[in-house]
């Protein structure tokens, strides 16, 4: 099992570095393509769709056939998106590709989180699901300055046909190692409906939308256009910038998984570090014009405080019964990856409809989205119950 769960955890390496990489490709893709931000704003939002339509039926797969097929099958479907994206012509392309590697990487940090939930203990649970996002993060370092060396090195297309060729060998190796966990007697089988009908959840479910939607969005997307257009920076320096919010990104999921156990409030640590997210995407907005260093250092703190993706999750599915264990899991991810698919879209509009003069309003504009939506969404988390496993 345990190698089975680590086939699974590179899985989600490449998921991480999927969601983020056209961040670092944005100067080449549109140098050499003519792609506007907005239409890789828009092809990112494709993979987050693709991601979150996928949830629902990964549900059923997931407690109906295991996490062994789902996800093996379907990350190879992601493969054959990178060979696409590889070939890309124009923005259509680059958004059908997108569209097939976000199905494929739809499974993989929920079969994780379904296997914690079935073969272990729930006291361990937000531990093991903040380990696994943690250690999964570090494919959104290697989408910042690693990325931008490859593509310097070999070119964009070669690299892509490269990552084609590596997700397919992770999805040979989950179809070999995955053990699937034991199934449940049949009985119960419930629904969707079943799970909406738990007025706990309906909070919790509020604060998914929004708990990762900022950090995926400025880091999948906007650092690049925004450093590019408002600083000046070049690919590489994009990189490194890149590269240290990954890296916060990561230290934020290793830190939130421990405090869950240590502190036993999930729902006050949830707050805590989200109201400090909130302010900094403020303090990003107000100082979208400052130095680089400046918006940096915010972007950096934003990804760090960030991470509260497993804890929230983790909240939730403590009210989700057994035998509903794949259909609640997915279901709070549906809530916590299609408003990101989303807020890219509108995200993109709002950069494309407000005046460029000065460079950086049209990103004040996108971080003051940010900064507001999340507010909300906090706002109807402080009425959820606070409850630990």
């Amino acid at each position: 099992m345990r190698i089975g769960i680590a086939a699974l955890v590179l899985a989600y390496v490449l998921s991480q570095f999927y969601r983020a990489f056209l961040a670092v490709m944005t100067p080449v893709l549109t140098a050499e393509l003519g792609v506007s931000a907005a239409d890789l704003a828009s092809a990112s939002g494709w993979w987050f769709l693709a991601f979150a339509a996928m949830q629902v039926p990964i549900g059923a797969w997931l407690d109906r056939v295991g996490p062994r097929l789902t996800t093996g099958l379907l990350l190879a479907l992601g493969a054959g998106g990178a060979v696409l994206f590889s070939q890309a012509t124009g923005a259509l392309q680059i958004k059908l590709a997108m569209a097939l590697i976000g199905a494929g990487c739809a499974p993989v940090l929920m079969a994780g989180y379904f296997i914690f939930a079935r073969s272990f203990s729930p006291t361990v649970f937000g531990t093991l699901a903040a380990l696994m996002l943690g250690v999964g993060t570090l494919g959104n370092v290697a989408s910042a300055l690693p990325l931008s060396w490859t593509v310097a090195a070999f070119g964009w297309r070669e690299t892509m046909l490269g990552l084609a060729a590596i997700t397919g060998a992770v999805a040979l190796a989950i179809l070999a190692l995955v053990r699937d966990p034991e199934r449940l007697e049949a009985g119960r089988k419930g629904s969707l409906v079943e799970l909406l009908r738990m007025p706990a959840l309906w909070p919790i479910l509020a604060m998914m939308v929004v708990c990762y939607a900022p950090i995926a969005g400025l880091r999948g997307l906007w650092i690049g256009p925004y450093f590019a257009d408002v600083h000046g920076a070049d690919p590489l320096e994009i990189g490194r910038i890149s590269l240290w919010v990954g890296l916060a990104m990561v230290a934020g999921n290793f830190a939130y998984g421990p405090l869950d156990r240590l502190l036993g409030r999930r729902k006050w640590l949830v707050i805590a570090g989200n109201a400090a997210g909130v302010a900094c995407l403020f303090a990003l907005w107000w100082f979208a014009a400052a130095p680089p260093a400046v918006a940096t250092a915010i972007l950096v703190a934003a990804g760090f405080l960030g991470a509260s993706f497993p804890i929230v999750l983790a909240h939730g599915r403590s009210f989700v019964p057994p035998h509903l264990t794949g259909r609640g899991v997915t279901l709070l991810n549906l809530f916590g990856i299609a408003p990101i698919g989303i807020a890219q879209i509108v995200t993109g509009r709002i950069h494309a409809a407000t005046p460029a003069a000065p460079a950086a309003a049209p990103y004040a504009a996108v971080f003051l989205f940010f900064a507001v939506s999340t507010a909300i969404g906090l706002a109807v988390y402080l009425l959820s119950q606070d409850r630990a496993d």
